[in-house]
């Protein structure tokens, strides 16, 4: 059987990730761009590239041992991180798996590597009284000063996603019911309450996009816009809060991400069942939202040592 290149198939695969898995196009981008150095580096490795290959430069993935992909990790220790290692096996053995789907191969070399134990990191978030700060110091003088404040209200509300947020059309808000539908990772839609305050901020916002910018209420368009009235990106979404977290003195890294990290902290330290802010979040696992309990307990560790007379 004549396999394809590995171009070809990985270009097949994204595009099933797309078609059958529903995956943003930023998510597929990243899948290509991990393949892409997983490529590189069999092109680089020429002891075990004689194996590989049948001709000038052709890369035989239907003959790739499993100890080379030991040695892709290994090339990867020496300048990236492990969960970036993590990352980069995942994308390597989705492929495979593809690959053994497809029937170009009948095993899959990735499967009886294990993945790097990852280091558990306490998610960065903001204190309540700096991130009332962050959001009361949006300006609203303006169209696009609306819609930021909109934008960052709506993060902080709900803590989705900046690509759930920047994925939203007009219609996926419900102001009757105070709630937003969103598309999380592969298309999978749940309904999220949203406070007043953010409600508020969208409405005012919309309003006043009809109004300067005669914008009819098409329910079918995206709901925040840029300046040039297309679908808000979730790069420019990260540099308007740079801009903003500068403007009010934070002395600190933020991201659309730290404002989802800060949403799960607030609503656990104020007593919110673990399972509904699972929920919220959108983690298909519990785990992934239990990270957020550590930064909690923390918490309630250094108030004990404060408060017990008899440490």
């Amino acid at each position: 059987m004549t396999v394809p290149s590995v171009e070809n198939l990985i270009s097949e695969f994204i595009e099933s990730l797309a078609v059958e898995k529903g995956y943003s196009e930023n998510t597929c981008r990243g899948y290509r761009n991990d393949l892409a150095g997983f490529v590189e580096y069999l092109r680089q490795d020429s002891g075990a590239g004689k194996r590989r290959r049948t001709g000038a430069g052709t890369i035989r993935v239907d003959r790739l041992p499993s100890i080379t992909i030991r040695g892709y990790l290994g090339w990867l220790h020496k300048k990236n991180k492990k969960t970036t290692i993590a990352r980069k096996l995942s994308a390597v053995r989705s492929f495979f798996k593809f690959l053994v789907k497809r029937g170009i191969i009948d095993d899959n070399p990735a499967d009886s590597i294990l993945t790097p134990k990852q280091e558990k990191s306490i998610p960065e978030y903001l204190p309540v009284d700096e991130m009332f700060r962050l959001l009361d110091s949006i300006q609203t003088d303006g169209i696009l000063d609306l819609r930021n404040r909109a934008i960052f209200e709506t993060l902080y509300s709900c803590g989705i996603r900046v690509a759930e947020l920047v994925g939203m059309d007009v219609k996926d808000v419900d102001f009757s019911a105070g709630a937003i539908r969103v598309f999380g990772k592969g298309r999978k839609e749940r309904i999220v309450p949203l406070g007043q305050k953010a409600l508020a901020a969208i409405r005012q916002y919309r309003e006043q996009a009809a109004i300067q910018w005669g914008i009819a209420a098409d329910p079918d368009g995206p709901l925040f816009l840029n300046k040039n009235r297309g679908r808000l990106s979730a790069r420019s979404v990260a540099r308007i809060l740079d801009n903003l977290v500068r403007a009010c003195g934070l002395l600190k890294p933020v991201s659309p991400h730290t404002m989802r990290h800060t949403f799960a902290t607030h609503m656990l330290d104020a007593g919110a069942d673990l399972r509904i802010v699972q929920e919220l979040l959108g983690h298909q696992s519990l785990s992934t939202t239990q990270r957020y309990t550590h930064v909690s307990i923390d918490r309630l560790m250094e108030t004990y040592d404060r408060a017990h007379p008899r440490k």
